[in-house]
């Protein structure tokens, strides 16, 4: 009877060390930065304009980075102008990166133009490759007023 509780709490503490083992891993990587980007385990990132002074037609614009599910992503963003203007633009790029790399690679991108309107939004979901930390970079613009947002990178399994 002893052998049997000293190997059922033995059992209990190895089961223990390695999932603290594991989770001390998974949040190894978050406090690091690249260009800006915090790398996180969360579930979802939105990163706001970086422009302070956005001129008289740009109003504000962010980014937005979704884990869905292993290996899918949310992945898009919206500009929105003070007024209706002549273009409302967003361009949409998304990059990744590895808990060793010192930059971000180029993943996918698109663009968005709505014409005589006050905001232009666009998102994608995407599959992508399990192992990496994603984010999303845009570009706002409202005519000729131009600003950029990022979110921080979310690690997709």
């Amino acid at each position: 009877m002893k052998k049997k509780i000293v190997s059922v709490c033995l059992t209990a503490m190895l089961v223990g060390g390695l999932s603290m083992t594991s989770m001390q891993e998974a949040r190894a990587a978050e406090g690091k930065v690249i260009d800006g980007s915090e790398l996180t385990h969360e579930e979802e990132s939105i990163g706001y304009d970086t422009k302070i002074t956005r001129g008289e037609d740009l109003l504000t614009g962010y980014s937005k980075c979704t884990k869905l599910d292993n290996g899918k992503i949310y992945a898009g963003g919206t500009t929105v102008a003070r007024q209706v203007v002549k273009s409302v633009q967003i361009a949409v790029l998304v990059e990744r990166a590895k808990e060793e790399d010192k930059e971000w690679s180029y993943y996918d991108n698109w663009h968005k133009e709505n014409k005589n309107t006050n905001r232009a939004m666009s998102n994608r979901t995407l599959y992508v490759e399990g192992g990496y930390y994603y984010r999303v970079r845009c570009t706002h613009a409202a005519n000729s007023d131009v600003s950029s947002s990022f979110t921080d990178g979310i690690y997709i399994d």
